[in-house]
């Protein structure tokens, strides 16, 4: 799947919003705010649960990465994510 397609896959599960459980959220970390280096995603199953985290890194820009983005899909797929949520979080210290 190419990057563009992954990333518009992605938005359009985003804007849909909260739609119960299972849950995908997917972090973006960087040293600054136009390059993540690294993203976190995450699945909780149901309310209350630990949720289970996967995290990739990368030198370059990770939103750019066609590889991580595709996984990314792979996984709201495999676990049926009736929500997903993206945040861009603080720069990395």
């Amino acid at each position: 799947m190419n990057l563009d397609k992954s990333q518009k896959r992605i938005n359009k599960r985003v804007k849909r919003g909260f739609h119960g459980y299972p849950l995908i959220t997917i972090q973006y970390f960087g040293n600054d705010d136009g390059i993540a280096t690294k993203v976190e995603v995450g699945f909780i199953e149901a309310e209350n649960t630990t949720p289970m985290l996967e995290a990739f890194e990368s030198s370059t820009d990770i939103r750019q990465d066609e590889t991580v983005q595709t996984t990314i899909i792979k996984i709201i797929d495999r676990v049926d994510a009736k929500t997903v949520t993206l945040e861009l979080m603080p720069p990395l210290k």
